[in-house]
């Protein structure tokens, strides 16, 4: 099926995505099981932690690279590497790890709002095993402190998407910052999505959650898992049955199974599979690719059956090698999918 973009002009909108969410510079470590465990860690689960805490983990598991990272920052790299117009609200401190982070926004092309904050840049420490699962251990420190001042208001009314992060609702003076950026957003005409991060994390804040996606949100992007247990239910089905409403996009990502996506109170359930079978060997990132390659195919009009197709496609790459980030420009994807007889 052959794909004809439409292309969101200049004088429609600027930016196709701003993502706003937690500038991080990750630390990968490849760790087994045991060191996971024996660290007091559930695996699989992205976890807060001071600095000082974080630190002891990484003794018990040493070693790694650094890379920059954060959920929505790696979407936008994600879309930057599509081929979009990205720009990026964030909170970094004035050392080493917020210039690095800078640094490779600014390589990307992806315009980056930065605001300096204090107790030095956030970072994660993620330790991979080697069934290519993630734990998270994350140090935010001057990510969160973002607040509704921290953000560029017409950066936001510039973008035809605002993606926002959940992980960072747990921060109080964040949750200002994005009910500002909502209605920013849609002053302006625009669309907000959000990212639901983590079980844990949808756990922590159901039920603000709910209301955000039953009054607030225009697109929502998770797994089946998290859908789950923001609708209180354990059958997917019936979760994406309660979520619904007019007007809302909703995109479930189910592993190796693919992606469920739909919208509206009465649009069909699309069941988009993984295409072909990806190498994995880390999963960090999935996610957040997935859901650049699902933003890319909305900015430019694409139905939903060839967004999920861009975002499975996107993730594929992304668990193909350790670290969130793309190691090949995905624009390449998009054209095979436009160009797909």
């Amino acid at each position: 099926m052959r794909v004809v973009w439409r292309i969101v002009h200049r004088d429609e909108a600027e930016l196709d995505v701003c993502g706003i969410g937690s500038a991080l510079v990750d630390v990968l470590v490849e760790a087994t099981v045991e060191q996971v465990l024996g660290c007091g860690l559930i695996k699989g689960s992205m976890q807060l932690m001071d600095l000082e805490v974080a630190e002891h983990v990484h003794a018990r598991a040493p070693g790694g690279v650094e890379r920059s990272g954060g959920s929505v920052a790696n979407t936008v790299a994600g879309l930057a590497s599509l081929g979009a117009r990205a720009g990026f609200i964030g909170k970094v401190a004035d050392d080493r790890f917020g210039g690095v982070f800078a640094a490779d926004l600014d390589a990307l092309g992806v315009t980056f709002a930065r605001a300096l904050g204090p107790g030095g840049t956030g970072r994660s420490l993620i330790l991979i095993t080697p069934d290519a699962d993630r734990t998270m251990c994350t140090t935010l420190a001057a990510a969160a402190t973002l607040g509704p001042d921290d953000l560029d208001d017409a950066l936001i009314a510039a973008a035809a998407v605002t993606y926002l992060e959940g992980y960072l609702w747990d921060e109080p003076q964040a949750k200002e910052a994005f009910r500002r950026a909502i209605s920013v957003a849609h002053d302006a005409g625009r669309r907000v999505a959000m990212s639901m991060s983590d079980p844990f994390c949808v756990a922590r804040h159901r039920r603000e959650f709910a209301h955000l996606a039953a009054d607030h949100l225009d697109i929502i992007l998770g797994n089946d898992t998290e859908l789950c247990s923001l609708m209180e239910v354990d059958d997917l089905a019936a979760a994406c049955e309660k979520v619904r409403r007019p007007g809302l996009i909703v995109s479930v990502t189910r592993g190796p199974r693919g992606a469920w996506v739909f919208e509206g109170l009465d649009g069909p359930v699309v069941d988009v599979p993984v295409e072909g079978a990806p190498r994995v060997v880390d999963t960090t990132g999935a996610g957040d690719l997935f859901a650049a390659g699902f933003l890319y195919g909305l900015t430019r009009s694409a139905d939903l059956e060839t967004c999920a197709r861009l975002g499975n496609l996107s993730a594929a790459e992304v668990i193909s090698h350790v670290g969130a980030r793309p190691e090949v420009p995905l624009a390449s994807l998009a054209a095979a999918v436009a160009s797909a007889p």
